[in-house]
């Protein structure tokens, strides 16, 4: 279980990263700068992430016998900026745990 809930932190993070950039840099691109492509890459690399960290919270929910509630505070952070890097010293103590 301490794997799965490494990989699903590890991808949660690099989510966060990649809604922060998406939010900060490639939509400011799109409409101060007429640069769309930016919001389509990395929207894209976004968008692989969020479902990849869905997957991987629904392994460790399934894995640790977490309640409905924990799935969606997971899904709660991933789509609120800041969230899962909020929401990582929390899953890394459920991890710890065991």
């Amino acid at each position: 279980m301490k794997k799965s809930y490494a990989r699903f932190r590890r991808i949660a993070q690099w989510e966060g990263y990649s809604y922060l950039v998406l939010l900060g840099l490639a939509m400011p691109l799109k409409y101060l700068a007429d640069l769309p492509k930016a919001v389509t890459i990395v929207g894209s690399i976004h968008g692989f992430l969020f479902v990849a960290m869905g997957i991987l919270a629904l392994d460790v929910r399934q894995q640790a016998k977490h309640s409905f509630r924990w799935i969606l505070t997971a899904f709660l952070a991933s789509i609120i900026p800041f969230g899962t890097f909020y929401w990582d010293k929390r899953w890394k103590e459920e991890a710890l745990r065991g």
